[in-house]
């Protein structure tokens, strides 16, 4: 049986930069379904990103297929993507049925995150793929809830709990 950590949390929250992070400790992979998408568009200068457009549909099939292998393989995988409860929930489910599954929700207060979608605008010209530029202040988010292990996370300013401690709940489940 495989370990799926999700990862998730509104833009802006740092969960990327957790995910990279715990894989690159844990040893495992980090699927990140943002990368996924920007692979699918990357040759594409005409792409124009909208919310719920056809390569963003594409990218989360993608997405959920890689870790379904992944896990189904008896890998430890580490995904990362906002995973809004009625969005994610039907397709992280079904996986609880070959994977044990641990989330991390990751939070920063709304200025932090606004703040960081700004710079990485400016930063990532991959962003391009995305549809940032929807993100607004006070835009809804409702996180993924589901009867796993599950580890909240400020990441104002470094991690809350230490990054330590998210290791420790990504590998066993416990805090």
């Amino acid at each position: 049986m495989g370990t799926l950590v999700v990862v998730s949390g509104p833009a802006g929250s740092g969960k990327t930069t957790l995910a990279h992070e715990l894989a690159r400790i844990l040893g495992c992979p980090a699927i990140i379904r943002d990368e996924i998408k920007q692979g699918i568009v990357a040759g594409r200068a005409d792409y124009r990103p909208e919310p719920g457009d056809a390569e963003t549909l594409r990218a989360l099939d993608a997405f959920f297929t890689v870790l379904r292998v992944l896990l189904q393989a008896g890998s430890m995988v580490v995904a990362e993507a906002a995973f809004q409860d009625r969005v994610w929930n039907p397709r992280l489910t079904p996986m609880r049925e070959f994977a044990q599954v641990r989330i991390v929700r990751c939070d920063a207060p709304e200025p932090v995150r606004m703040e960081r979608i700004a710079a990485r605008l400016e930063a990532d010209g991959h962003r391009r793929a995305h549809a940032d530029h929807t993100l607004t202040v006070g835009r809804p988010f409702t996180p993924v809830e589901m009867d796993v292990p599950t580890l909240d996370v400020d990441t104002s300013d470094g991690y809350e709990p230490a990054l330590g401690e998210i290791v420790s709940f990504a590998r066993t489940g416990r805090r």
